[in-house]
């Protein structure tokens, strides 16, 4: 983790500094320490809403679903609805759906091919609408269906001539820095973010999906003797900031901001309520590092390594909902459970954005985990905890084949001790 020596710009504490011409100071802060207006992504906002009992449906590399790419249409459709199926059984009431795991689609898009991880080839129609049969079909048993989209990743891979020629990383190289053995789209190019917006959007306006939802990846997590590739983008747009690392926070917060208007403006061009939330990584920093921060020693912290700075997100209302990942059991030394879901609940407190806490099914039970997460019982203890604090609205569950296969019993456990 990088060493900080003194409290890190951000844009709130900028004041009147010299912003790139057209850079909108009034819609970065309000100079008098208040939080900015901004756009709300959803409609209905303030309306109580029941407790949110959320999985997460994975689908890079095949993660959770389909448990092999080129499975015929009726056979992947048959998994689909085993693990909705499940949500139900285990009285789930919302399903997040990776719809665009790595630059493509579950869909039909106008914007990016079809998924390879449906048919083991990019750019294949697999013969069905995966999205569109997912969004009917948790409705029929009463889910809420959200699009989880990666905003950035284009591939797991390094190569841009292993993409499809139609990929508009290989029609943009410009586009795509090459990152950890990975490729990724530059987030400080303007016409980047705009391509990405409106590839998934095409998603939110042409299904009744109930949400759109963001994971932690952004900017990428650092990898230890490399050095992200956006010199050019940098030199081209970073001016009038202090450094670096604020031009990204300041990406970052654009693809969000300029989201959450979009997503708006849907809502509002079609009576739909379609809500907008991230679930990044639970550490935004360490107290170490900034008194604001949580009493974590976490090795990395969402503002300084990720370039996400998400409780400015929360305290000028961008979002809707707030999901972080606290896959830590209660009593980790270095982030404790215990310590990270008040930090949140003060964090949110009279802010209107709704908090989730993100669990960490995929631990339980697994022998590679310290010994709290053998105990069956460890995931109940987390929602009996959270339930001290009226600001948490729910949690959600990683990963559906976990929820659907519950291997340990924790799920079990969970659902009689809570959801009954």
């Amino acid at each position: 983790m990088r060493r900080i020596t003194r409290r890190s710009f951000t844009v709130a504490a900028l004041g009147a500094a010299a912003w790139r011409t057209g850079g909108p100071v009034a819609a970065a802060a309000d100079l008098s320490g208040r939080p900015a207006p901004a756009p709300r992504a959803g409609a209905g906002r303030g309306r109580p809403r029941p407790a949110l009992r959320g999985m997460w449906l994975a689908t890079v590399a095949g993660r959770d679903w389909p448990s092999r790419p080129g499975l015929p249409p009726a056979a992947a459709r048959r998994e689909l609805l085993t693990l909705l199926d499940a949500a139900a059984d285990r009285r789930l009431n919302a399903v997040f759906f990776q719809v665009r795991p790595t630059a493509d689609a579950l869909w039909p898009s106008p914007y990016e091919p079809w998924s390879e991880y449906l048919t083991g080839h990019q750019g294949r129609d697999p013969g069905w609408d995966p999205l569109g049969c997912a969004v009917r079909e948790a409705h029929r048993r009463g889910l809420e269906l959200h699009a989880w989209c990666n905003p950035y990743r284009v591939a797991l891979h390094g190569d841009p001539g292993r993409l499809h020629p139609s990929h508009p990383a290989r029609r943009h190289p410009r586009w795509v820095v090459r990152y950890g053995g990975k490729l990724y789209y530059d987030p400080g190019l303007p016409e980047v973010r705009r391509f990405v917006q409106d590839a998934f959007l095409d998603a939110v306006r042409r299904y009744r999906v109930d949400g759109l939802h963001f994971d932690d990846y952004f900017y990428p997590y650092p990898v230890a003797g490399e050095t992200f590739g956006d010199d050019a983008s940098y030199a081209a747009y970073g001016g009038g900031f202090p450094d670096r690392a604020a031009w990204r926070r300041w990406n970052t917060e654009l693809l969000v901001r300029e989201t959450a208007a979009r997503v708006a403006a849907v809502c509002r061009a079609t009576g739909r309520r379609v809500r907008f939330g991230v679930s990044p990584f639970a550490v935004w920093r360490n107290r170490a590092t900034d008194p604001a921060g949580s009493d974590t020693r976490a090795g990395v912290q969402t503002y300084d390594d990720l370039y996400a700075d998400t409780r400015r997100w929360v305290r000028l209302g961008l979002l809707d909902y707030l999901a972080p990942q606290v896959y830590w059991h209660l009593g980790f030394e270095a982030a404790d459970y215990a310590r990270i879901v008040p930090w949140w609940a003060r964090t949110v407190a009279d802010t209107g954005v709704d908090l989730y806490l993100g669990e960490a099914l995929h631990k339980a039970g697994d022998p590679a985990q310290p010994a709290p997460w053998q105990d069956p019982a460890e995931l109940s203890r987390h929602l009996t905890f959270a339930h001290r604090y009226p600001q948490v609205g729910g949690h959600v569950f990683f990963a559906a084949k976990e929820v659907a296969a519950d291997p340990s019993g924790a799920m079990a456990r969970v659902v009689a001790d809570h959801y009954r």
